[in-house]
């Protein structure tokens, strides 16, 4: 079974810090977003693309974007794998 959500998340939190931690915040806000909506269980772990990695830390540590557009895709087996929407 698949299961497949489009999401927007509001990195707003990751502005509220220093800004030399503002991209480390920004990550752990989208992993604790896609934990919330996505009912992670305690055994489930959380693969984040290097694409999001790398959309995060573009602009540098100081200036990660305001929002981002991902899917998370659960299969049975597999980490629930989070990517940047395709256009």
């Amino acid at each position: 079974m698949t299961e497949v959500k489009e999401m927007v998340i509001p990195l707003r939190a990751a502005w509220n810090v220093p800004r030399t931690k503002r991209a480390n915040r920004a990550m752990a806000e989208i992993k604790k977003h896609v934990a919330q909506h996505m009912k992670i269980q305690e055994d489930e772990e959380i693969w984040i693309d290097q694409a999001v990695n790398e959309l995060i830390w573009e602009r540098g540590m100081q200036k990660p974007p305001r929002k981002i557009r991902i899917v998370c895709t659960r299969e049975e087996g597999f980490p629930l794998e989070v990517k940047l929407v395709e256009e």
